[in-house]
């Protein structure tokens, strides 16, 4: 696993996003707004599924998206882990296809999430992972 992916001994899943989107903003020039973040962890293999699938949904709409603005939202709670990035570019039309959506899509499946990928032209990509309660 790349040193990016990996968690710093002794930061909680919401330090480890804050300071990966600050990271990740500072680099790009990308403005980051984070609505939310995680009030508790998840286990090591979830955090390592979502940090993954994170860093492709950014690599994406830094590659992709010609947006200015990204917004990112981790919650867990009583249904589980959802992570949202909305990125606010040029968006796409059909079927979210690729490597990078592949390999989240995997990432998360074993870990017994999903994701959803959605495109609207001209108003920006939305990228959703859920990881169901049982799991996190």
């Amino acid at each position: 696993m790349s040193e990016e992916l990996r968690m710093r001994e002794g930061r909680s899943l919401a330090q480890a996003l804050e300071e990966r989107l600050a990271d990740w903003s500072a680099r790009t020039g990308i403005t980051v707004e984070i609505w939310a973040l995680p009030s508790r962890d998840a286990s090591h293999l979830v955090v390592r599924a979502v940090l993954a699938a994170l860093a492709e949904a950014l690599s994406n709409v830094e590659r992709h998206s010609l947006a200015k603005t990204v917004s990112v939202a981790v919650t867990t709670g009583d249904r589980g882990l959802r992570m949202t990035v909305s990125d606010h570019g040029i968006g796409f039309d059909g079927a979210a296809i690729g490597r990078g959506i592949t390999a989240m899509r995997a990432q998360l499946k074993e870990v017994g999430g999903a994701l959803t990928v959605n495109g609207v032209p001209g108003g920006g990509t939305t990228v959703t992972a859920t990881v169901p309660r049982g799991r996190v």
